[in-house]
């Protein structure tokens, strides 16, 4: 056996921060605590709840031609029988660390390898080609997970796996974008191109597509992986991304907008799982989920706007460049003024569904972060977020506050790759605390578990937590080892951050962010770093890091000089200024104290209330008329049991603050329908609940399909309640003529069911276009309209609303079809309804509601 050079000896342990159980009142932190790194063996310790300690150890097994061999072990729980001890090595043609500290550079090394293991030939996944493997040299998402989804890919690509394998990037995202299928064309009112090449919304509520809009995600993916592809490569695949950006765009356009104030409809990115981030009635009711407005999901749309904006101006079309280029800067001004949330000092994750809309105060760390990353969040508002974003012992939490009563997943959880896109916006604002905390939670995740993991318990850091009282709130409910974007967070945290290298069109930024914590807890034994083997565009690259002596304060270190094969060099390298073998050498310099600000929790993991808990939602029982067009509104709460006030707000805005229960009478009179909803604040954390449904003061003009003004396409099927059976083929009508209004704001909201698959699946949305004509026959309103999937055996329910100004007049309501996801070719292979027995996009439809609006 070939043993590598000795390492220098020294102590490492990282660990948790210590503070108080109070979210508010902050203490001290540090990044590491004990251990032991020798010549072949390093420990890695790091501090858990009530005190307790779990260890980390990591072997030196071999070295043959500078390529290592590792083995790690942990005492750290494993769940469903992963192992305790692992063995892995560094592989040939793909880039390793040097720096002094054995467990840095193997864990480095897990990441490459797990890397590999994810790249396949071919991915599968049940609800797909029988479970049939579908030829693919792809990334897969993980060892439990064995297909390709668009978000998933995407981020992961964007943080660092483009970089490292452009081609199998590029297939994966090439693999998301699908047109037409035969016999399914376009029709009339749907935009873009005749083949309709689009990207794929393969996950999400109630059918897909546009309940869920984050598939313009694939833009962060497609962005990073045409900076690393080759200039031909980069040729080539540069036109197939615009086509599908633009017909992506131009149909979210149509599908998912709001012009009234200026941000796209749709479920948050990632977090899609309805009731572990959702209010409690939202699984029944999804159109109010397809309403509502999300953060995360408006800065991938404006990523998708301003990468498809370069595209265009590259590629020559400067009339589209333009337009997108307005249309991402609309965008950004209406994220910022109806997701900020002054008193919170960050955005709000989303917005509450129709007739209510008021943005709510529950965060989410993608969401905060993305809007940092992409320039949305301008630097004054960047620094208030750092500062402001909850953190716990392991690492900053997905959503803030936790859900009372919901099992461990994206609520009380910690996802890698969330962490390091947290990380990128600390580097971005140099906030040193925030940094030096992204740092710790990716160490400690990969360290203890193994594997860079799905997701881990947010307070303890465990894979899996049981709650002996409670055994349904156990969880991370699933957790995947090798989760691809967990390894793609880990190798950017090192190749991005740790030693700067970023990649533009035009060459490379090369800006360390080496804190001192992480200069003194790592690599506090070596005088310096080294990335090795690293190739990108064909160029070979070693990045050395000279790092100035270790010390006691905190900070970043500045960058004092940059060499390119033994000459002075920019930050930013040109792509023709590198050659063949590259040797950048990087001297950092005075320690700068950078921003610090950090809000820091603490508390106990199988709590299952308190001050890191937003209190259940309460209810509105009822709205009545009342004496000179007042409105009663009648408030209940059957489940927070005291240290709560209420809110109560009409049309979105806050009407009435710091309430009891009981009645509340609105002391505004309404000429027409306000509708209200209600809010649950806990008195000691200011944390609030999600806001209630909402209620109406007028109930809304319905219109059965049975009514004589009702003109269809289908008979009218008599049994039960009456209704049009498997309405919305594509050549299905629905009109009704002679609806008499006054002047004033309407929504239109048919009445449905739709139960062609679950509710938390599918690709069979109902997804309609609303058409309103006047007595001259002008169009004077066009929008399209949902019907998500809803729960077996359930009542009918409304669709998503198509609201319009209008004047007194007769109007006539049109409904025809537009498209949803069955329509695509790549869910000829679905196994599903509107899979393989073609596109399907039906519902029973009840009737029609007309509600007057403020």
């Amino acid at each position: 056996m070939i043993r590598s050079k000795p390492l220098v000896a020294a102590m490492i342990c990282i660990g948790a921060w210590s503070a108080s159980a109070h979210p508010t009142q902050p203490q001290g932190a540090q990044l590491l605590t004990t251990g032991v790194n020798t010549t072949d063996s390093a420990t890695l310790a790091f501090n858990g709840p009530n005190g307790r300690q779990e260890r980390a150890s990591f072997t030196l097994k071999g070295e043959v031609g500078g390529l290592r061999t590792y083995g790690q072990s942990s005492t750290m729980p494993s769940r469903e029988g992963a192992p305790s001890a692992i063995v892995y090595g560094e592989l040939a043609g793909q880039p390793v660390v040097r720096t002094g500290s054995l467990a840095f550079d193997a864990l480095f090394a897990l990441a490459v390898w797990e890397m590999k293991e994810n790249s396949v030939p071919a991915i599968r996944d049940g609800a797909y080609n029988d479970n049939q493997p579908i030829p693919c040299d792809c990334f897969e998402t993980g060892e439990k997970w064995h297909y390709v989804w668009t978000r998933d890919l995407s981020y992961a690509a964007n943080l660092g796996l483009a970089m490292l394998d452009p081609e199998r990037a590029r297939n994966s995202l090439q693999f998301k974008l699908s047109g037409y299928r035969e016999g399914a064309g376009k029709a009339p009112d749907v935009a873009g191109s005749s083949d309709g090449l689009q990207i794929l919304q393969d996950t999400g509520s109630g059918g897909s597509w546009p309940v869920s809009t984050d598939r313009v995600s694939w833009a962060f993916g497609a962005e990073a992986t045409l900076k690393g592809l080759s200039a031909e490569a980069r040729a080539a695949f540069a036109p197939i991304a615009l086509k599908a950006l633009s017909n992506t765009i131009d149909n979210d356009r149509l599908a998912a907008f709001d012009s009234r104030d200026g941000l796209y409809t749709g479920e948050q990115s990632f977090l899609d799982w309805r009731e572990q981030t959702y209010g409690t009635g939202i699984a029944s009711d999804l159109a109010r989920m397809a309403s509502a407005k999300a953060l995360s999901t408006n800065v991938a749309h404006y990523k998708a706007l301003t990468l498809a904006a370069q595209l265009a101006a590259e590629l020559g079309d400067l009339e589209r460049a333009q337009r997108y280029a307005d249309w991402a800067n609309r965008l950004k001004d209406s994220i910022n003024a109806r997701f900020w949330l002054e008193d919170a000092g960050m955005y709000a994750s989303l917005t509450a569904a129709h007739f209510d809309g008021a943005p709510l105060h529950k965060f989410d760390w993608l969401g905060e972060s993305l809007a940092i990353v992409t320039g949305v969040a301008d630097p004054a508002r960047r620094d208030r977020i750092l500062a402001a974003y909850p953190h716990g012992p392991a690492g900053a939490p997905v959503i803030y506050p936790q859900q009372q009563g919901v099992p461990i997943y994206h609520n009380r959880s910690i996802w890698p790759f969330v962490t390091a896109y947290g990380l990128q916006a600390a580097v971005a604002g140099s906030n040193v605390s925030v940094a030096d905390a992204a740092y710790a939670s990716l160490v400690r995740g990969a360290s203890l578990h193994l594997s860079n993991m799905e997701n881990m318990e947010w307070l303890s850091g465990a894979p899996l937590l049981h709650h002996p009282a409670d055994p349904s709130l156990d969880g991370p409910v699933i957790n995947s080892r090798r989760q691809l974007w967990s390894v793609g967070a880990y190798l950017g945290m090192v190749i991005r951050n740790v030693f700067g290298l970023n990649l533009d069109n035009d060459g490379l930024r090369v800006r360390p962010f080496v804190t001192a914590r992480l200069r003194r807890d790592l690599f506090g034994s070596s005088s310096g770093i080294a990335l090795e083997r690293l190739r990108i565009r064909g160029k070979a690259l070693r990045i050395r890091i000279e790092l100035p002596p270790s010390g006691g304060s905190d900070g970043y270190y500045a960058v004092e000089a940059i060499t390119l094969n033994g000459k002075s060099a920019a930050s930013s390298i040109r792509w023709d200024e590198l050659g063949t073998q590259n040797e950048i050498e990087v001297r950092l310099g005075a320690l700068q104290p950078g921003r610090q600000g950090m809000r820091r929790v603490d508390g106990d993991p199988l709590a299952t209330s308190g001050p890191l808990f937003a209190p259940f939602e309460a209810g509105i029982t009822s709205v009545e008329r009342v004496a000179e067009g007042h409105v009663a509104v009648r408030l209940a709460d059957l489940r927070n049991k005291g240290g709560v006030y209420y809110r109560v707000y009409r049309n979105g805005k806050l009407a009435a603050d710091k309430l009891s229960l009981g009645t509340w009478i609105d002391p505004t009179p309404a000429s027409r329908a306000n509708c209200y909803s209600l809010e649950v604040v806990a008195t000691a954390s200011g944390n609030a609940s999600h806001h209630s449904a909402v209620l109406c003061a007028e109930p809304g003009l319905e219109i059965p399909v049975t009514d004589e003004r009702v003109q269809a396409s289908v008979p009218v099927d008599r049994q039960d309640a009456p209704r049009l059976t498997g309405w919305g083929a594509p050549d299905d009508r629905l009109l009704i003529r002679g609806v008499e209004l006054t002047t004033g704001r309407y929504s239109f909201q048919l009445r449905y069911i739709n139960t062609a698959h679950a509710i938390n699946t599918g690709i069979t949305n109902g997804v309609k276009v609303l058409v309103v004509t006047d007595a001259a026959g002008r169009t004077v309103g066009r929008r399209v309209i949902q019907m998500p999937h809803i729960p077996p055996e359930s009542m009918p329910i409304y669709s998503t609303p198509a609201d319009f100004l209008l004047k007194a007049g007769s109007y006539t309501i049109e409904v025809h079809d537009f498209y949803n996801m069955s329509y695509l070719s790549s869910n000829s292979l679905y196994g599903g309804k509107g899979g393989r027995a073609g596109a399907f996009n039906k519902i029973d439809l009840y009737g029609l509601r007309v509600q007057a609006l403020d």
